[in-house]
Order: C-alpha cells, then structure tokens, then sequence
C-alpha cells in the first residue's frame, strides 16, 4: 500500500467498516459525568480524564476574560514509531476516530493516548504500541519533548510528543495502522482535515538540522535557515517575553462553572450570553475499534472556522519567519510565541495590526499564498473545530519593521526554541508542521 492513492483506499475502506454514532445530549444524560457544587465543576466520579471548570482573569479587580476552561493535568504521550525501509524514513501512521472528528477517520500518531488510557483508569484496552514508548530507551529517540496544546481552552495542558526510531526491528502493523513517508504525509496534509493536530504538533518537533532530515530539504533558503552560524534573535525573543513575563499584572483565577455571569449554564448546553468563540456541548459516543466503544463526555463547540497565518520571506538568501509572541487565558506560562496572525471567527477587528491587514491582503488576491487548508484541532476534546491554516510568502521590504511584540527570524532560533517546552505554541508549531522542505 504505497502512495497516497492506496492511503485514500485504505482510509475509505476504513470509513465505510467502523461504525460511529455521536449524539447530543442534555447533561442530565451524560452519566456519569456531574456538576460538583463543592468544588464549582463539571467532573465524572474518578476525577480523570478532564473536568471543566470556570476561570476568570482580572486586571485589578476589574475582569476582562470570563470562560469554561477545560483542566487536564495529566500528560499523555502523541508518539510516532520510524523505521527506515528501502532506504526511506516511513512513520507508522495511525487512523483513528475521535469523538469530535467533523468528519470520521483522520491521520494519527502511532499512539495517542491520555494517562488514564494508558494506565487504564476507563477500564478499557492497553493502547496498541504503547510499550515501544514506555521503553523508548531500547531505541533510538529522536524526538521527546513537552509541549502546550490550545491555550485558549486548556488550562495549563501539555503532552508528550516522541519519535522514536526503531532500526531493523520487526513492528507488527495493525489493520488500523500503515507506514507512510514523509512526502505522503506532507501531501495528505493539503486535504482538508485529514491529517489531525497531534501528528501535525509532533513532526513539527523534528530536528530539521539533523543530517538525516537536513539531506531532505530542497528549498536552499530553508535549508540555509535551518543552519545558520547561530539562531538571529533569540536574546532579544527571549528579553520580550521574559519581561512580559515579569510585569504582566493580569491575575487568573478559577472559579466555580456557575459562578460565570457573562455565561448560561443550560442543560444542553453551557453558552455565553454574548458573542463568544465556543460553548460547551454533551454528547453520548459510540466508535468501534476504541480501547472504551461507548460513553459520554463534554466537548467544546467553536463557533466558527479561525484563521492561522503565518508570513514568510527570503532575506538575503535565507527563509524568515513572522512570529508573535501570544499570551493565552490557559497558557502554561503565560505567553508562548504564536504564528504572524492568530484569530478566533469571533474576533475584535480594532485590534487589527500592520500584520493583520498584509497578511488579508494577500489572501484576498491569492499573491504569494503556498498553504491555505482546513485543519482540524484535537477531536477528543472539540467538537467539529476545523480552522483555516495559510502561509504566505511576502517580499523582504514589505513589512521590515514588524509591530512591538512581532519578530522576524529563522529555523535555527524556532527549531532551538522548539526544544524548550512551553515555547512555541500549538498554532504556529503546527504550522511549521505543513511546510513544504
């Protein structure tokens, strides 16, 4: 099964075998999940998985963000499997259902599972692969690092994304699964929701400057990005957001679901009184082939289609990129840096930037547009949330003085920061994930 023709077969095949049913509900029918007075959250009895709970942020005493946040301390593992074949790097792929999927089957990593999947906690199968990670140390690690997810619906939430690399080793292949290139990943992540977040999130961790990677890279201005004599602006990248850092006076506090008085907790559904970017769903899931084939849960419904943009240029013969550094009501450490634009559907336009109205004038006519594909964003969680992901190559004088808080740099600075947890942010990490080597 070679190529992305033999892939879409695969997939099809797949679709049309594995059944899913996932229904609405109201919560008063989405055991066992409940509404804790004590404690002001919605939770099931063991306390895993998640509960969602209310968090306000306040600049003195006056609040200035109010919103259900989803609180998920555990650390799960996104893990993908390599193996060289006929002289090729192929990733064993996963195609795997979520709950909140807009459409069924979606390209996964060898393993995603959250700690109560695989310590067992729901009662369920041990994940399939599972051991190759728990015993990673038998292989070759090329990649291990901690990363956020959506700081805008997380609280603080983070996973483990790995590579491992197993030699000559003999890996039995699942029917749910199948080895595939990096190239065919590449092209499948041009179909709209077909290649989900948690394999996007972990390939962007890959070590571009690796001799094994690096001999894959045919753009020559990536490719001198990628090894420059040292990364361009880390110091300074580092001085903005350390300040941010130190000085930000905003104070996040949680507090009970109910006690949100911009939002109404209904049974069916717990909404904002005004426009807002998502609102919190029940649903009752029945999905063939899981480790847990029926249960119920909430998910978080977004409102519309967001964009994410990120602006690219060639400066003196080396590949820029426009990043932003972007604090989040959830983010783990306050601000990460994002992509050049960021924006939810329901979004304050006054805030607009020399950045935002570039980058909207390139979509407009299509000038210099080398991605422009819905992606969708982590299915066991959200629901149905699929949000536009564009990169768009810019002339270097067409905005050399960016606004405060916006930086042009290189692969070396990103790929240096991307091996420190908590830097880059799961929007513009998935971004460098689609670009083209």
């Amino acid at each position: 099964m070679d190529g992305p023709f033999n892939i879409s077969n695969w997939l099809e095949h797949l679709d049309r075998k594995i059944h899913v049913s996932i229904r609405r509900i109201p919560f008063s029918s989405c055991t066992p999940w409940y509404y804790d007075k004590s404690v002001g959250e919605i939770r099931n009895p063991g306390g895993s998985f998640f509960r969602v709970k209310g968090l306000r942020v306040l600049e003195g005493e006056r609040v200035v963000v109010e919103q259900p946040i989803i609180l998920q301390d555990e650390i799960g593992y996104l893990g993908i499997i390599r193996k060289r074949i006929n002289g090729e790097f192929h990733y064993l792929m996963q195609a795997k259902i979520e709950p909140g999927n807009v459409n069924k089957i979606q390209i996964s990593p060898t393993i995603q599972a959250t700690k109560s999947n695989f310590t067992q906690k729901h009662g369920g199968k041990k994940p399939a692969y599972l051991d190759y990670f728990i015993n990673a140390e038998k292989y070759k690690i090329v990649v291990d690092q901690i990363q956020s997810e959506q700081s805008s619906r997380f609280q603080g939430k983070r996973n483990r994304n790995i590579v491992i690399d197993v030699g000559d080793e003999d890996v039995e292949i699942l029917p749910s699964h199948m080895w595939m290139t990096m190239p065919q990943i590449k092209e499948l992540m041009r179909v709209d929701n077909l290649v989900n977040m948690d394999t996007r999130t972990v390939l962007s961790c890959l070590p571009l400057e690796s001799p094994e990677y690096l001999e894959q890279v045919t753009d020559e201005a990536l490719k001198r990005s990628i090894i420059g004599q040292q990364p361009s602006n880390l110091t300074e990248i580092y001085h903005y957001i350390n300040n941010f850092k130190m000085f930000d006076e905003t104070e996040r506090r949680l507090v009970p679901l109910r006690s949100l008085k911009s939002w109404e907790m209904r049974d069916d559904e717990i909404v904002c009184r005004e426009p807002y970017s998502f609102k919190v769903i029940f649903c009752d899931i029945e999905i063939e082939g899981r480790e847990v084939k029926h249960w119920c849960q909430p998910l978080f419904e977004a409102a519309g289609i967001a964009t994410f943009g990120l602006l690219t240029r060639v400066n003196q013969g080396v590949r820029e990129f426009l990043v932003r550094a972007t604090p989040e009501v959830g983010c783990f450490d306050k601000i990460e840096l994002g992509p050049s634009v960021q924006r939810e559907y329901i979004h304050d336009e006054t805030r607009y930037t020399a950045v935002d109205k570039l980058f909207d004038e390139h979509l407009k006519t299509g000038q210099g547009v080398k991605f422009d594909t819905l992606l969708s964003e982590e299915g066991g969680r959200f629901y149905h949330e699929q949000n536009r992901n564009v990169i768009v190559e810019v002339a270097p004088d067409e905005l050399p003085k960016p606004p405060e808080g916006y930086f042009w740099t290189d692969y070396k600075t990103l790929g240096a920061l991307l091996k420190i947890n908590n830097c880059l942010n799961i929007q513009l990490r998935n971004l460098l994930s689609v670009l083209e080597w």
